[in-house]
């Protein structure tokens, strides 16, 4: 708090005003006795030290809406990848390659692009992949990699093909182990459809029936 200064306490003399002797001389006018003065304006002292406010009393927090240490995020669920469509075309082992060919025809003129489709025998290879493997198989295998035509190959060369949109299987022969292990990865290869060329049979026993 501000110090405010003391007035000075006035005095007055014990003995009171002193007498003046009986000598004749007129006695003066005794003095008024000062009446008491008026306060000062108080003046400003210095400040006293300065309490800190005190911190505002903070919310209870919400432990519904905040999760605690133990809470761990579920990650979403990640949806599986769509299962390409089957279609049949019912051909004999004879006739299951100009089947596949007329399927290309139809594809082509759908709109597909010819990179989006890989043909695949079972039995014997296609004229165009014979071809081309007879100058080896690294430039035969550029092309599929290229994917700029629609790719040719046998089979056993199902592990080493890569996925694309649309796979058109002609089923022209080979044992029924051949078929049985070529026609789920062929399923596997395509992204979007599967067009399979052979006897309906043969093929419903291999990829189920309803096909």
């Amino acid at each position: 708090m501000p110090l405010i200064p003391e007035e000075p306490q006035i005095h007055e003399s014990a003995q009171g005003p002193r007498a003046m002797p009986a000598s004749g001389r007129t006695a003066p006018t005794p003095r008024p006795v000062p009446g008491p003065r008026p306060v000062a304006p108080s003046r400003p002292g210095r400040p006293g030290p300065l309490r800190p406010t005190p911190p505002a009393q903070r919310a209870p927090r919400d432990t519904a809406a905040e999760p605690g240490p133990s809470a761990q995020a579920t990650p979403a669920a990640v949806p599986a990848p769509a299962t390409a469509q089957v279609q049949l075309i019912p051909a004999s082992a004879e006739g299951a390659l100009d089947a596949a060919e007329e399927a290309v025809d139809l594809l082509l003129e759908s709109g597909r692009a010819p990179g989006d489709v890989l043909v695949i025998t079972t039995g014997e290879q296609h004229p165009w992949a014979a071809h081309e493997l007879s100058f080896g198989e690294a430039p035969y295998w550029a092309q599929h990699d290229a994917g700029d035509d629609v790719f040719y190959a046998d089979a056993a060369a199902l592990a080493r093909a890569g996925v694309r949109p649309v796979v058109v299987v002609a089923v022209n022969g080979g044992s029924d182990t051949v078929a049985a292990t070529a026609l789920p990865l062929a399923l596997a290869r395509a992204s979007a459809l599967l067009i399979v060329c052979g006897d309906p049979q043969q093929i419903n026993g291999v990829l189920g029936a309803g096909v």
